[in-house]
């Protein structure tokens, strides 16, 4: 039986699956685990299926599970949870991006942690690629408070739990750990080798960056104001509001006191559509805080750790 599974997104990027799979295997049973490959491919992967489809005819022991088109790499990962069954799992790129001989570090005992994150260092890459790396987690870090290095590894241990409670879509993925901790889950991340294989100058695409920026914007959304959206859009609302309404003001008093003409001023429209705005947004909090308010039974936002009732376990034991 095995003991951990192995969930391998391919979606775009891959390297040799045969001898990358040698190497993840080797490592994974160096470390007294016993593994169950599942690979997801995303969309039509002809090249990677063909390598899959090869290795089955060869023998070895793997899953593949085919969607029916490109959805991302977060509905990958989660159709390789669905399928998993085991207590832990273990999440790899199909590419390199740590050493595999590496992996055994991630691997000793986690039972006081919820996930394990795979942190590629000494980084080894072009210093494009390093300063890239860097903006970006800055970014994360100024939006939301965590203080993580490597979000972009896909090299990362999940227990059950986690898996079962929190949810990714879009291109969520990246910021699971932030989605986690935000529940109460234990993350850690865990220094690992870069491979000599990833230090390759990416270029990517200038369409990723405003996709980063939002997926970004969308998980500060998710961890600061999911249950208080009035605190989001109250202080949008009564900024913008308070701008209109002095401007308004302004224009008004010019108006009575000083014989200003309002006809050909566009500072009365202006400052009309900003109390509008303010107004709006105000009211889109107010439903927001109505809608958390009916279903806040059916929401949960927390994680039990542990619960301890000694008198509880004493009238067990005697009954």
């Amino acid at each position: 039986m095995n003991d951990i599974d192995v969930v391998i997104p391919v979606s775009g990027r891959c390297d040799s699956l045969p001898e990358l799979h040698a190497e993840y295997a080797s490592a994974i049973r160096d470390a007294d685990r016993d593994p169950r490959f599942i690979y997801v491919l995303d969309g039509e992967q002809t090249g990677a299926r063909n390598q899959l489809d090869k290795m089955l005819a060869d023998g070895v022991e793997l899953t593949i599970i085919q969607l029916g088109r490109n959805f991302g790499e977060a509905t990958a990962l989660t159709a390789g949870f669905e399928e998993s069954t085991t207590d832990v799992v273990l999440t790899l790129p199909a590419y390199y991006q740590v050493e595999p001989s590496s992996l055994s570090l991630l691997l000793e005992d986690s039972s006081d942690v919820d996930i394990k994150i795979g942190r590629r260092w000494p980084r080894q890459d072009s210093k494009m690629n390093r300063g890239l790396t860097s903006l970006f987690h800055r970014t994360v870090r100024a939006l939301t408070g965590d203080d993580y290095k490597d979000l972009g590894c896909g090299v990362r241990l999940l227990t059950r739990k986690l898996i079962d409670e929190v949810t990714v879509y879009g291109d969520q993925h990246r910021f699971l750990p932030i989605l986690a901790s935000r529940r109460g889950f234990r993350t850690v991340e865990i220094d690992l080798p870069q491979s000599q294989k990833e230090t390759f100058r990416r270029v990517p695409d200038l369409g990723v960056y405003p996709r980063r920026l939002l997926d970004l914007l969308s998980v500060f959304f998710l961890v600061k104001f999911t249950k208080k959206p009035l605190r989001f859009f109250g202080l949008l609302g009564g900024a913008t509001l308070s701008v209109g309404a002095v401007s308004l003001l302004v224009v008004v008093v010019q108006r009575l006191l000083f014989s200003v003409p309002l006809a050909d001023r566009p500072a009365l429209l202006v400052a009309s559509l900003l109390a509008v705005l303010g107004v709006q947004l105000l009211a889109i909090g107010l439903v927001g805080e109505i809608v958390i308010f009916t279903h806040a039974s059916s929401l949960k936002e927390y994680t039990i750790r542990e619960i301890v009732n000694p008198h509880e376990s004493h009238e067990s034991l005697t009954a």
